[in-house]
């Protein structure tokens, strides 16, 4: 691979690294006759389909307001897709036929979330799907005909069921809920039967269902129940007692179990490390990914689609230094195919590194994260953005992410902190976490910085802090807590008051409010607490340049919270940058508005963070 120097760097145009992809989310039909992709068109990614014996291309979508959710194979002919309007979140069902015809709205209310439960695979006409039509605070499920938009309520949720789970021939027949706290697992033998509880834990210990056996008999979970890394097992339906351990890793949660629906198998198992890990139990499996690996070394591989008779494939292969590219395996043949590129434009050798790091926290915990430094600079003295993620319950994975390349491009270090809470890690590193928004969560960021000097890669009087959601949240407090640390500070649909916060929850996040209130803190038990912890009641102690950014219709972090902090700063004389985008919500997907957030900011960070 050929290494830049810093004479060789180029500005690249920030549109390269924002704008939609040429295609992304490849997929295979069912018979394997048909590839399909999402494709921009007006500026929004569409499906388009090609017939792989003709040749021919159709664009089957027309969605100009809003990018597709997502989209998959019902079957050979139709396509189901989703959409929310204006960034709600509030996703809408659609099916369209493989040549574009026949498009139907299946779900067209207003103020209602409707996502797939199952793809029913051996069922060509249906689909079961969950909707909060009837009460806005949990979702009932719905069989839906794929071709005439006929639907019927097969399962109306009692107010506690928080996931639906069906067995191998579609039929629902597990079911987990929640009092807010206490989770507990639903089982009956047949969709005629009655529901029957067969286990109860508290959220913090749990194990949460994957699939059915493929004799539909057990089930495979994800638990930490009396472990601390979470590990995947059998769990006996009729006993509600864990069996068979099938994988565990040392030091992070196994949750993802791999199978072959064709020949109803587990394969194996993924999980995240520094970087995300493949064990394989079916040779068979092992040999596909041995092939793949060979023939495309150097990347991270995965197959994202299969054929229903598993003879073809579908391979996404990325770095942390390429958006990826797709290619088609034949199984038959054992021969692979380059498809194309995800954004051919993005040059490989132009990219930075993203390096795995660790750090000690002020009270001895060994923190992980990322670090990436601009390509043909060396690691000293270096203008650096911490960027906390989001969730907070959620981590930072290595990979390409456009926002850190470019950054880095503009000549910045990239710090990413899986600061305590951040999943993956292990009981132990979560629970550690409750209630400490803005407490140790914000120290284990903290002591990211003051590694990053400490080692001379940052320097002291450079460094910005940038984060969305909680990461928001986290880049506010940053301002509050450590004035001094940072030149600059860019707060992305970030939570400014927690108490506001918890009154706003989307009505369907209800069920958890009891567990957001042993997770984030009670407003009235923790009053105090929230006091100090909330930025827009502390922003007496901020003096660092800040840039707010939000979307008019996010219905998780509302539009309120931003509101009020600009408010407080502009009542105190503080000048605040405040950028608002009306057909947005949690985060910017209009690649417009992404142009114009990204221009802003990197001309707010430039004006405070010299290079």
């Amino acid at each position: 691979m050929e290494i830049l120097n810093m004479t060789d760097i180029r500005k690249i145009p920030l549109e390269d690294f924002f704008k939609k992809p040429e295609k992304a989310m490849v997929k295979i039909s069912p018979s394997g006759q048909y590839l399909s992709w999402m494709e921009p068109w007006e500026r929004r990614l569409n499906v388009h389909v090609k017939n792989v014996k003709t040749g021919e291309i159709k664009r089957v979508t027309n969605a100009t307001e809003r990018d597709l959710y997502g989209y998959f194979w019902a079957n050979d002919e139709r396509i189901i897709y989703s959409m929310d309007e204006g960034g709600d979140e509030n996703t809408r069902i659609y099916g369209v036929d493989n040549d574009g015809s026949n498009p139907l709205k299946f779900t067209p209310y207003k103020n209602v979330k409707c996502d797939i439960v199952d793809d029913l695979e051996n069922d060509d006409e249906h689909v079961l799907f969950q909707m909060n039509k009837r009460d806005e605070k949990v979702f009932d499920i719905y069989r839906l005909n794929v071709n005439t938009g006929d639907m019927e309520m097969i399962a109306e949720n009692p107010g506690n069921v928080s996931s639906w789970i069906t067995d191998h021939d579609g039929n629902l027949r597990l079911s987990v809920t929640t009092d807010g706290v206490n989770e507990g697992i639903r089982y009956r033998e047949t969709e005629s039967a009655e529901w029957k509880q067969i286990a109860s834990y508290n959220f913090k210990e749990s194990a949460s269902p994957l699939f059915f056996t493929f004799d539909n008999q057990a089930i495979y979970v994800a638990s930490n129940v009396g472990r601390d890394k979470s590990a995947i097992h059998e769990y006996d339906l009729s006993t509600g007692k864990e069996g068979k351990l099938i994988y565990e890793h040392p030091d992070v949660d196994v949750s993802e179990l791999m199978h072959s629906r064709k020949r109803k198998i587990i394969t194996g198992v993924s999980f995240t490390t520094d970087k995300k890990k493949f064990h394989f139990f079916d040779k068979f499996r092992k040999k596909i990914q041995d092939f793949v690996d060979g023939k495309l070394s150097g990347y991270q591989n995965v197959i994202t689609s299969f054929n229903k008779e598993e003879s073809k494939c579908i391979i996404y292969s990325g770095s942390d230094k390429t958006y990826g590219s797709y290619h088609f395996l034949d199984l038959d043949k054992w021969e692979m195919k380059k498809l194309f590129d995800r954004s051919p434009w993005l040059k490989e050798k132009e990219m930075s590194s993203m390096q795995s790091i660790s750090y000690d926290s002020r009270d001895g915990l060994k923190i992980y994260g990322y670090l990436t430094i601009p390509a043909g600079k060396d690691p000293k003295n270096l203008p650096m953005i911490v960027n906390p993620h989001g969730g907070p319950w959620h981590r930072d994975e290595w990979g390409f992410n456009p926002e850190i390349q470019f950054l880095a491009n503009r000549g910045f270090a990239i710090l990413q902190v899986n600061f305590r809470g951040s999943t993956g890690y292990g009981r132990k590193f979560l629970e550690i976490a409750f209630k400490q928004w803005g407490l140790s969560m914000q120290d284990d960021v903290t002591d990211g910085v003051n590694w990053a000097i400490e080692e001379g890669i940052a320097d002291p009087d450079r460094i910005g802090i940038y984060g969305g959601s909680y990461g928001g949240y986290a880049t506010l407090m940053g301002i509050v807590k450590t004035p001094d640390l940072y030149a600059a500070a860019v707060d992305y649909v970030g939570v400014s008051n927690i108490f506001t916060f918890l009154e706003t929850i989307p009505s369907y996040w209800e069920q958890y409010r009891e567990m957001m209130y042993e997770m984030v803190g009670h407003p009235e038990k923790d009053k105090e607490q929230f006091e100090k912890t909330s930025p827009a009641l502390n922003v007496d102690k901020i003096k660092t340049p800040l840039f707010i950014v939000q979307g008019a219709n996010d219905p998780r972090v509302k539009k309120s919270e931003s509101d009020q902090m600009v408010k407080a700063l502009q009542d105190r004389g503080v000048m605040v940058q405040y950028m608002v985008k009306d057909n947005e919500g949690h985060g910017f997907l209009n690649e417009e508005n992404q142009f114009d957030f990204y221009r802003e900011m990197e001309t707010f960070l430039n004006t405070h963070i010299s290079q």
